[in-house]
């Protein structure tokens, strides 16, 4: 089962962020914990981090508009770590 990476709220008056680049490549293992990914908003730039080890499958484009709350990216828990 994959585990969701969703856009973090960043304040209540935030309701949308762009994906500014992603810091691993779709189909990398990351490890729990590891930012993967640059979120900028009118107000600051965060990075979000992997929810659990695995192999990532990015799911929206750098440059791409997303709302809150919106999935943007998965991470294959059961994939078998690359040698």
């Amino acid at each position: 089962m994959a585990l969701e990476i969703r856009v973090p709220s960043f304040g209540e008056s935030i309701t949308e962020s762009t994906v500014a680049r992603w810091l691993r490549e779709n189909g990398s293992w990351v490890e729990k914990g590891e930012p993967v990914v640059t979120l900028d908003t009118e107000k600051a730039s965060s990075d979000v981090e992997a929810p659990a080890s695995g192999v990532l499958k990015v799911l929206a484009a750098e440059g791409a508009d997303v709302a809150i709350g919106a999935v943007i990216a998965e991470i294959d828990e059961t994939a078998g770590r690359p040698a």
